[in-house]
């Protein structure tokens, strides 16, 4: 038997990893600035994440959710502590699609309206109703195309208010910066007149954090930075630090119901505990604050870069944009110089929708000399 060949493969083969390094298979050493899709948010086998894990381990793995979690509780209540959105219920799931699906759902049992409200160049997920609401033909398999979302473009608030006033629509999902998209965010303004639009119309407003929360963008979720609150908040990825976990955040308004929602490993012991690594980490090292600090850092060794246009997101969620004027009318092509940052600097960088974006998502433990270090192998590239 083969693997299934759907990825396009760097010739690299990770064995270990420590903070933002990773060691290949030939022993050499690599600073993960992508941090697999935005998942390692703590650093790379972290002793109190991998203490944690083995503690729970050697106690009890898994047990499905017929019975009490306790870690579950604590988890719901750390996460309401140190987000500020205690007002909110937890339930728990395995990934970031996951989490985007059954927002919609509740989404959509909440209202009993059937159609959505996405936005150009977003991604949601894999899974049926969040790859409907995913703006890329190539993964909207013709079973998906099936169900009613509408795509919107950011900051266009008459056009929006149009499409909610139909009567029809029971969510609105948006990422705060647009990941795969290539780092675009909606304006304050704009944020907080749907928000508003959504009250009105009784329409659930889904904020999806799965690659924005827990810190990345120098806030706990990058909603906070509009100071909006959603009816629903997706969370994933950094979450668990390479554990598969995601969940969703229900504003108490949206009331629950047994068998409403469910899921076999959604929460399990496992998952708990290393989400609870996470939150204690990220508060006992004051990581958010880290992630905020950088931010001016990079912006300004990024300005001293003349391929540079401008670096899009907030915090260690951020892009580099290149100037089609310059760099890529040359033959240059991001996607080039991923490939030469990994193999000729060892340094893992992202791609995104935009061509034009190279992505940078390291561990939000990141430090200024692990920056300059990224600069100076990017200006030895750019030459």
């Amino acid at each position: 038997m083969k693997l299934f060949d759907v990825y396009p493969l760097y010739d690299v083969t990770p064995v270990s990893a420590n903070g933002i390094e990773v060691i290949d298979d030939k022993g050499q050493t690599y600073l993960d600035f992508y941090g697999g899709h935005a998942v390692i948010s703590i650093g790379h086998t972290h002793p109190h994440y991998v203490k944690r894990l083995k503690d729970q381990l050697n106690k009890l793995g898994f047990y499905s959710n017929s019975v009490k979690n306790p870690l579950q509780e604590e988890l719901a209540l750390k996460l309401g502590r140190l987000s500020g959105c205690d007002d909110y219920n937890l339930f728990m799931c395995n990934s970031g699609a996951e989490a985007n699906e059954n927002a919609l759902k509740m989404a959509s049992f909440h209202t009993e309206k059937p159609r959505v409200i996405s936005f150009k160049n977003s991604f949601h997920g894999r899974t049926s109703a969040a790859v409907a609401a995913t703006d890329n033909p190539k993964i909207n398999a013709p079973i998906n195309r099936q169900q009613k979302v509408t795509f919107l473009p950011f900051n266009d608030l008459d056009v929006f208010q149009k499409e909610i006033e139909k009567g029809d629509v029971c969510a609105v999902i948006l990422e705060a910066i647009q990941g795969v998209g290539g780092l675009d965010e909606p304006s304050t303004e704009f944020y907080r007149n749907i928000t508003t639009l959504c009250k009105t119309n009784n329409v659930v407003l889904i904020a999806d954090e799965v690659q924005s929360g827990f810190g990345r963008t120098g806030k706990f979720f990058g909603f906070q930075h509009h100071g909006i609150r959603p009816d629903i908040i997706s969370i994933a990825k950094g979450m668990g630090n390479g554990f598969p976990v995601g969940g969703i955040l229900i504003h108490e308004s949206i009331k629950a119901s047994h068998g409403l929602l469910g899921t076999t490993f959604g929460g399990n012991h496992l998952a708990c505990a290393a989400t609870l690594a996470v939150l204690e980490v990220l508060e006992n090292e004051q990581l958010i604050e880290n992630a905020a600090k950088i931010e001016p850092y990079f912006r300004g060794l990024a300005a001293e870069i003349p391929q540079v246009r401008r670096v899009k997101g907030r915090g260690l969620m951020l892009g580099l944009e290149f100037d089609t004027s310059t760099a890529l009318s040359t033959g240059f092509e991001v996607a080039d110089l991923r490939k030469k940052l990994i193999h000729n600097q060892n340094l893992f960088t992202g791609g995104a929708n935009d061509k034009h974006v190279l992505r940078v998502l390291p561990a939000l433990n990141i430090t200024k000399a692990h920056i300059d270090i990224f600069f100076n192998a990017l200006k030895t590239e750019l030459q």
